[in-house]
């Protein structure tokens, strides 16, 4: 395939994906904001160039169980995440993360845009607590080009998340 066909086939996948999330952020009736970015995968170069506080910008993490479940790991995009706190929310042995290409199949969207929200298969959240002190977060915005403002209370109505303390201890602020 030339680089130009992938490329359009690039740019029609964002198409799809963003069109998918907006549709189901209607659909639930919630508000919602799209913030327009230069293309970036990693949490504190898109909230430098979309000029958002790196606390409030989420890293969603798609993560399995030791039983085979996916689920999403929601932490502050400043943070690094602490599996065993996330096992232990979940009370299961063990939480890991997923490859970036397992991580796009499951929830349909590219690392560095899964939003925490409208995924391709519904996933059990566990959102870290020190996130619930904003009344809206940022997150993936369904490419990497997009970032998405929430209202915090509505990503925990959506998702029933579990509101645990998943972050090592250490970058807790």
């Amino acid at each position: 395939m030339s680089e130009l066909k992938k490329k359009e086939k690039s740019e029609d996948t964002r198409r799809t994906t963003q069109l998918k999330l907006k549709d189901f952020l209607e659909k639930m009736g919630i508000w919602y904001r799209f913030i327009s970015k230069p293309e970036t995968i990693h949490t504190a170069d898109a909230a430098k160039v979309a000029g958002v506080d790196l606390k409030r910008l989420t890293k969603n993490l798609v993560s399995e169980t030791d039983a085979g479940e996916h689920i999403l790991l929601v932490i502050p995009g400043d943070c690094r995440v602490n599996l065993k706190a996330a096992a232990k929310a979940l009370a299961t042995k063990r939480v890991r993360l997923v490859s970036f290409n397992n991580a796009e199949e499951i929830s349909g969207y590219p690392p560095g845009g899964t939003p925490t929200v409208g995924h391709k298969t519904p996933l059990k959240t566990v959102i870290d607590k020190s996130l619930l002190r904003f009344e809206t977060i940022y997150c993936g915005g369904g490419s990497r080009d997009k970032l998405l403002e929430l209202k915090t209370k509505d990503i925990l109505k959506l998702t029933n998340a579990v509101v645990a303390d998943i972050i090592k201890s250490k970058e807790r602020s």
